[in-house]
């Protein structure tokens, strides 16, 4: 007997506090790695991109007339340097501001399932998890065996899985945990089975039967 859990399960959260301004999935939506799931307000960050923006615009356009000023010998390599220095500070100061302009959007570091969304629009997110997402593809398939099997079962075997009947079906997966811990008091060790889900035909939470091709 087996239980097929999924492969990873993430609460996500945002990586700085602020207010929900919109949430674009909900509770059963399939997501890519790396998908928006939702923004926070922004102004202020988009307004301090601008403005940081500005000032590298300025910087450099200030550093082509000191160029022309350098050739001619009209200011001097110190002069220069200060002006090269200050381009370099705004870009940095640009791309700090673009940085913490991109925290205001959470995205979904896997691919997987949305099982649950937490918090809505107008909701502060300071310290709570917004979303948890479980990726379903692969799945684990978690198995409990009597040690009396222990050294019968090695990494990279595979297995039949068959699902309980109101799924069916058989499909094949990977062996690529067997504990090396015995649980003395039940004389049992745990074996992980990966298994392929690409069409996310296969829930997870389902019992299961397996058998361990040799």
């Amino acid at each position: 007997d087996g239980l097929i859990e999924p492969y990873e399960v993430v609460e996500i959260s945002s990586q700085v506090p602020g207010v929900l301004e919109e949430v674009l999935v909900k509770r059963g939506d399939i997501v890519a790695e790396g998908q928006i799931l939702a923004r926070l307000k922004d102004d202020l960050e988009k307004i301090a991109v601008r403005l940081a923006q500005a000032r590298l615009e300025f910087s450099v356009r200030q550093s082509k007339r000191n160029e022309e000023l350098y050739e001619s010998q009209l200011i001097s390599q110190r002069d220069k340097d200060e002006i090269e220095t200050e381009i370099l500070i705004n870009r940095l100061a640009h791309e700090d501001a673009e940085a913490k302009l991109a925290m205001r959007t959470i995205r979904s570091p896997i691919a997987g399932v949305v099982v649950e969304r937490s918090l809505a629009p107008g909701e502060s997110v300071a310290g709570r998890p917004v979303f948890t997402v479980a990726q379903i593809n692969p799945l684990n398939v978690e198995l409990i065996v009597p040690v009396e099997r222990f050294g019968s079962v090695a990494r990279g075997m595979k297995a039949e899985v068959r699902p309980e009947a109101a799924v069916g079906g058989v499909y094949t997966g990977t062996v690529t945990i067997v504990n090396q811990l015995v649980d003395a008091a039940s004389g049992t060790f745990g074996i992980r089975i990966e298994l392929p889900n690409p069409d996310h035909k296969l829930p997870a939470g389902l019992k299961c039967m397996v058998r361990i091709l040799q």
